[in-house]
């Protein structure tokens, strides 16, 4: 008796209608709790020139890297148990926070990025171009935030997408060459809206131009970078000179 003649004459014992699949073991069913949206902070990053190095320089910038994005993350105070698991982009990272009182957003691009720009200048001053290969690291980051899915198999949704495509988009690799700083900074129209253009401590709205705009599935997207160069206006001056010249008319009866 072959397997799917024992599987049909199963059926009436039991009396329960079997399905037969002829063309190996069934699959587990989806569990759909385990597909449902999960809000999460997203940071990525992608190490300059990965690609040109040889896989004992990769290992060794690969460590480096989960090195100093730890020690960045915990002096920014978003420990461990905010976030999840790193997972691994081969050159590079993506990171979930968890969407915590303790964690808003704005930690992420002060002092996170600040702290892991400060470090990685310090490892580059330290590093020397040996015979072996350069050991300097250069990185493009991108910062975002969305509806993130899980199926068991790993991490995807659309708010995935737009960062990745942020963080490899040709303008990003433009924009890292062009600077000596060891990384670039590029947010999400998200995050510019609702974080960057509020001015919060630490976070400069006029240091941020756009960089490139992405045609995800009915919407148009734009990502912006950070530039350290931007003239610095200060707010609460400016925000005083505009009272000032309101109340000007009062004060001298004019």
């Amino acid at each position: 008796m072959n397997h799917e003649t024992a599987v049909r004459t199963a059926g009436p014992r039991t009396g329960r209608p079997v399905l037969v699949d002829a063309s190996g073991p069934r699959l587990p069913a989806v569990d759909r709790a385990r597909i449902r949206p999960r809000y999460r902070a997203i940071l990525a990053v992608d190490i300059e020139g990965s690609t040109a190095r040889t896989d004992p320089v990769k290992a060794e910038l690969r460590r480096t890297l989960y090195r100093l994005l730890e020690e960045a993350f915990n002096r920014a105070g978003i420990g461990e148990r905010y976030r999840e698991e790193y997972v691994d982009r081969g050159d590079g990272a993506l990171v979930l926070v968890q969407p915590f009182d303790e964690v808003p957003k704005t930690l992420l691009l002060h002092p996170a990025v600040p702290i892991l720009s400060a470090l990685l200048a310090e490892y580059n001053a330290a590093q020397s171009i040996a015979s072996g290969g350069d050991r300097r690291i250069r990185i493009r980051v991108v910062v975002h935030a969305g509806e993130v899915h899980n199926d068991g198999h790993g991490n995807f949704g659309e708010a995935l997408d737009i960062a990745c495509r942020l963080l490899d988009s040709p303008q990003a690799k433009s924009a890292l060459r062009r600077t000596r700083a060891p990384l670039v900074l590029i947010v999400s129209e998200d995050i510019y809206h609702s974080i960057v253009r509020h001015g919060y401590e630490g976070i400069r709205a006029d240091s941020y131009v756009p960089l490139v705009r992405l045609e995800v599935p009915g919407r148009s997207h734009q990502g912006w970078l950070y530039d350290a160069t931007a003239p610095y206006r200060h707010p609460t001056l400016t925000t005083w000179t505009r009272r000032l010249r309101a109340v000007r008319p009062v004060l001298t009866g004019r």
